[in-house]
């Protein structure tokens, strides 16, 4: 979103957060049924939400340390419980779980 979207203005941020959720929870629905419930806010919906700041979002992550974490999320909730607060990775707190196809592939996400 930092670069594409505020520093490169190629993307209205609608479009791009667009595409990094309810875009590929379509096209994986077929083969992952589960991903009818992703990328959207609704009742019932596995919706883990992401408050932010656009105008302090981006990627710090590098070749050399491809687990930097970004900047610019304010509160991570996945499954309903905190995984940022304030900005700061809550040590210890792994709500999340895998994605499973029919045949048993762990897709990771």
């Amino acid at each position: 979103m930092g670069r594409y979207v505020r520093e490169r203005r190629l993307l209205p941020l609608m479009e791009a957060i667009r595409k990094m959720t309810i875009l590929p929870a379509r096209r994986l629905v077929q083969r992952v049924p589960s991903m009818r419930d992703k990328g959207r806010v609704r009742v019932g919906a596995d919706a883990d939400l992401i408050i932010f700041e656009p105008r302090q979002v981006i990627d710090r992550a590098t070749f050399r340390e491809p687990v930097r974490p970004s900047e610019g999320f304010v509160h991570v909730l996945v499954g309903g419980i905190l995984v940022v607060r304030n900005g700061k990775i809550q040590e210890g707190v792994a709500p999340g779980r895998p994605i499973r196809a029919r045949t048993g592939a762990c897709y990771g996400l």
